[in-house]
């Protein structure tokens, strides 16, 4: 199996051990036999847990059509695995903003992976040039959007 490819069970299995821990931490509120109990993620962390676990869901269709369309082209291994290693890593650190409560941080974070997935998407079609020339658009997108982000923040109170 390919590192990618590994990318891609690592993707799974980060949302779906999101959760485990909120659960393992409460086993005395936590119902088993109503597992989606809208009540036990009325707790902020459990919430952002819950969402953290809900986003990983969402972004995992996307992450891996790109790795599998790649892969199937014959688009260059080791940029599908190093781009894949990056999207994972920085959807890790995500997961660690969203449930420590950085919603900036969180935002941009989740920029920083969506391109380092497009550039994987557009490494069979457009070669590493395309690849690199679109990571490199959603990575500038993603550090535009931090100060921008911080200043609404900031109105709004908040310090993230």
């Amino acid at each position: 199996m390919t590192i990618a490819e590994w990318c891609l069970f690592g993707a799974v299995m980060l949302y779906l051990l999101t959760l485990a821990p909120t659960k393992a931490l409460a086993p005395r509120e936590f119902d088993n036999a109503n597992p989606r109990d809208p009540r036990f993620y009325d707790r902020p962390v459990r919430k952002r847990a819950l969402g953290a676990h809900i986003n990983g869901i969402e972004t995992f269709p996307f992450f891996a059509a790109a790795v599998l369309l790649a892969e199937f082209r014959n688009a260059p291994q080791d940029w599908i695995d190093g781009l894949a290693l990056a999207f994972l890593v920085t959807r890790i650190a995500f997961v660690v903003a969203y449930i420590a409560n950085r919603p900036t941080l969180r935002t941009v974070l989740w920029n920083i992976a969506m391109a380092f997935n497009i550039g994987i998407f557009f490494l069979p079609g457009f070669g590493v040039n395309g690849a690199v020339i679109a990571t490199i658009v959603g990575l500038g997108f993603a550090l535009v959007l931090w100060p921008l982000l911080s200043i609404g923040s900031a109105r709004f109170g908040r310090n993230d």
